[in-house]
C-alpha cells in the first residue's frame, strides 16, 4: 500500500489535492499534516471537518514554539522583505520539518503540497523535502489547476471548503502574519473592503493612544510592561495590543522568487511594534559603524528567510555577526500605539553609546575637547570635493578654478 503525507489546512487547494492524491496519483492512503504555527482554533475545526469528510487521517503537530523562537531571531536581524516583516516565509520551513517528520515516522513514499507553480512556497516546502528521500508531489502545480476550477471541482464533490470569503480570498494565519491575497484583490486598483482585516482595526478609529514597554535581553524581547512572557505569549498579546490601534497593515506589490510582481495584503502587529522597538534599542547601543554594516547583514538574513532557506550554511555565518552585536542590545523601549503607528518615544540601556552632557546644548565641550577644536576639522570636511570641483572648473573653462 502507497501513502503520502499532505501538507492540509483544510482550505480549498488541499482540500481538492486530497481527492486527486487517490484518484490522479493512485495513491492507497492520504497522511493529512497540519502544523499549529498560531493559527486561530477555528481552522483546526475546519480542517478537521473536512479530514472527516474525506475520511482523512488527519496529524496535528504544534509546532507554534519553535516558529516563535524563528520570528524573534528575525527581530535580532530587523528581518523584513520589501519593507513588511517575514510571516509566512518564516513558518514555510518549520511546516515543512514537522511534516517530513510524520511522513518518516509514518512511513510515506511520498510528500505532497497544494502550491500553484507561481508562487513562494512550492520553493520553501521543496527545498526541506529535497533533502529526504521521498518523493514530492505538486497536484495543483503538476495538473495546472486553477483556483476556479478548483471551487468548481469542490462544490461537485460536495466537499467543504472554508477558505477565507467562502474561498474568494487566499487567507494564511500564523503568530506572526495574517496574509489575504487572491480574487479582486489580484487587481493593483482594486480598494480592499474593511472586512478583510481581522487583526486590526481602522487605523482611522484609533483616537487614543497607549504606551507599553518591551524589555529586550541580547536581542531578544523577553518582556512587555514589566511581564516575562513566551516568545508565542508575548507576540500574542502585542497583536492583540497593536492591532486595536491599527498597526502593522501593508498593501503592497511584492516581488516574488519566480520574478512575478503580485498584490498581497498583510497584517502584522506584533512584528511591527517589536521590530520598531528593537530597531529604537539598537541605535542607542550599536555604533555607527556597526549599524552601517549590520544593514547588509540583516537584509542577507531577511532575503534568505524570504527564500526559505533559514537553514542555509550562509545565515549560520550571517548569524555569528549579529550574536555579536546583540550581547549589548540589552534594555527597553517605550512603544506608543497612535493612528496605526507604533512609535518609539523613549529607550534605555547600561550599554547606551550615548552621553547627554557630551551631546547636550547647554555644556561648552566634550571631555577636554573644546568647541575651538572642530575649527580645523570644519576647514577639511569636503576640502577634496573642493578640490575636485575646482579642477574641473579648471579643465572645462578658462580660468584655473579656485581650491582654497
Amino acid at each position: 500500500m502507497t501513502s503520502v503525507a499532505l501538507a492540509f489546512s483544510g482550505g480549498l487547494d488541499t482540500t481538492v489535492c486530497v481527492s486527486l492524491l487517490q484518484e490522479e496519483y493512485g495513491y492507497d492512503e492520504v497522511v493529512g499534516v497540519t502544523v499549529d504555527v498560531g493559527q486561530p482554533e477555528s481552522e483546526f475545526e475546519e480542517a478537521q471537518e473536512t479530514a472527516d469528510a474525506h475520511g482523512l487521517d488527519l496529524h496535528v503537530v504544534d509546532a507554534k514554539d519553535e516558529f516563535a523562537d524563528l520570528c524573534f531571531d528575525s527581530v535580532r536581524a530587523n528581518a523584513t522583505y520589501q519593507g513588511y516583516p517575514l510571516g509566512t516565509a518564516l513558518a514555510r520551513p518549520v511546516i515543512a520539518n514537522a511534516i517530513l517528520e510524520v511522513a518518516e515516522a509514518e512511513g510515506c513514499d511520498a510528500l505532497a503540497h497544494g502550491c500553484t507553480g507561481k508562487g513562494n512556497d512550492q520553493l520553501r516546502f521543496e527545498v526541506i523535502w529535497r533533502a529526504s528521500d521521498l518523493d514530492v508531489i505538486a497536484p495543483v502545480r503538476e495538473l495546472e489547476l486553477t483556483r476556479e476550477w478548483e471551487q468548481q471541482y469542490a462544490e461537485e464533490h460536495d466537499l467543504p471548503v472554508q477558505s477565507g470569503n467562502s474561498g474568494v480570498w487566499s487567507i494564511d494565519t500564523n503568530l506572526w502574519s495574517r496574509s489575504i491575497e487572491g480574487g479582486n484583490l489580484e487587481d493593483p486598483g482594486y480598494v480592499p473592503p474593511e472586512d478583510i482585516y481581522e487583526w486590526t482595526d481602522d487605523p482611522a478609529n484609533a483616537t487614543e493612544t497607549e504606551l507599553v514597554e518591551i524589555a529586550f535581553e541580547d536581542g531578544y524581547p523577553v518582556a512587555l510592561d514589566g511581564e516575562d512572557l513566551s516568545p508565542a505569549d508575548l507576540i500574542g498579546a502585542l497583536n492583540e495590543q497593536a492591532g486595536k490601534y491599527g498597526v502593522g497593515r501593508t498593501d503592497m506589490m511584492e516581488d516574488r522568487m519566480l520574478g512575478l510582481k503580485v498584490r498581497e495584503n498583510y497584517e502584522h502587529p506584533a512584528a511591527t511594534t517589536l521590530l520598531t522597538a528593537h530597531e529604537a534599542l539598537e541605535q542607542l547601543v550599536l555604533t555607527k559603524d556597526e549599524r552601517d554594516f549590520k544593514r547588509s547583514i540583516d537584509n542577507e538574513w531577511a532575503q534568505k528567510g524570504y527564500e526559505g532557506l533559514v537553514d542555509h550554511p550562509l545565515v549560520g555565518a550571517l548569524e555569528g555577526f549579529i550574536d555579536e552585536t546583540q550581547t549589548r542590545v540589552t534594555g527597553t523601549v517605550t512603544i506608543k500605539f497612535q493612528g496605526g503607528q507604533a512609535r518609539p518615544v523613549a529607550r534605555e540601556s547600561e550599554y547606551a553609546a550615548y552621553s547627554e552632557d557630551a551631546a547636550s546644548f547647554n555644556t561648552s565641550g566634550v571631555g577636554d575637547i573644546t568647541q575651538q577644536d572642530a575649527t580645523g576639522v570644519a576647514k577639511y570636511h569636503g576640502f577634496q570635493s573642493r578640490l575636485a570641483n575646482a579642477a574641473i572648473e579648471a579643465a572645462e573653462g578658462d580660468d584655473e578654478g579656485d581650491w582654497e
